[in-house]
């Protein structure tokens, strides 16, 4: 249960930059941070960064932070993915060759 709830945060990280880019881009059109798009945005990611802290102090009772914030790394991985279909942003090789590294080197990371 404990690695499930750690793994919604790293998802719950994820989402909330997605947000934040959302939030971004509604400042960018509209040239301010109280319009709908913008402030709508911004509050969920907020609320959601709140939350995700929550849980995560939650698993930090339970396992050593040292052997489950590796795990946080996957947020490496997710953002730039919702960024490309959410946004059209474009891989390169490069990027999906740090990708593979990333996952590897959680892979080793929590098994240790």
């Amino acid at each position: 249960m404990t690695y499930i709830v750690a793994l919604l945060c790293v998802l719950g990280i994820a989402a909330g930059q997605i947000l934040f880019k959302i939030s971004a881009n509604g400042l960018l059109q509209s040239g301010s941070f109280f319009s709908v798009k913008t402030l709508a945005a911004l509050s969920a990611a907020i609320c959601l960064y709140g939350l995700t802290t929550l849980a995560w102090v939650w698993v930090l009772q339970r396992i050593e932070l040292g052997r489950i914030y590796p795990l946080m790394a996957l947020a490496f991985v997710l953002v730039p993915i919702g960024s490309h279909f959410l946004f059209g942003e474009r891989f390169q090789t490069q990027y999906m060759i740090g990708v593979a590294l990333i996952i590897v080197g959680i892979l080793v990371a929590t098994k240790a």
